[in-house]
């Protein structure tokens, strides 16, 4: 389940939104150029409207943005933290057992089904901490 994500591409377990960022100017009708940070300097910072969130302003609430470690081709890698269920699926002839994976940086509804003995084989450690 270790892969490499790409900014912007939407594949398995990647996030779906990063920042807050302040948006520095209207670009037309339907996009925004955005501040954004030294880390994600070869990202273009226009996005379209359907790109963005709007920040509600809360004076107790306190934003940490840890941005991911960004390599030059703008990637980053992603690890499994933990298993928080398990199934078994049956087939005519046979069951497969599933195991829920819930990966770094993410909360449980980004989590994903993933086939156990694959899980085992690259990640036993993380079927250690549920004996």
């Amino acid at each position: 389940m270790r892969g490499v994500k790409r900014f912007g591409v939407r594949e398995k377990l990647s996030p779906r939104y990063i920042g807050p960022f302040e948006v520095l100017e209207r670009v037309g009708a339907v996009a925004y150029r955005l501040a954004l940070p030294p880390k994600l300097a070869g990202v273009h910072d226009v996005f379209h409207v359907s790109n963005l969130r709007k920040y509600v302003h809360d004076s107790e609430h306190v934003m940490f943005y840890d941005p991911p470690d960004l390599q030059e081709d703008l990637s980053y890698e992603e690890f499994p933290a933990m298993i928080i269920a398990r199934e078994v699926r049956k087939l005519r002839n046979r069951e497969i057992p599933y195991v829920k994976i819930r990966s770094t940086d993410h909360d449980d509804r980004e989590a994903t089904w993933e086939l156990e003995e694959t899980m085992k084989v690259h990640y036993p450690h993380l079927f250690e901490e549920m004996c």
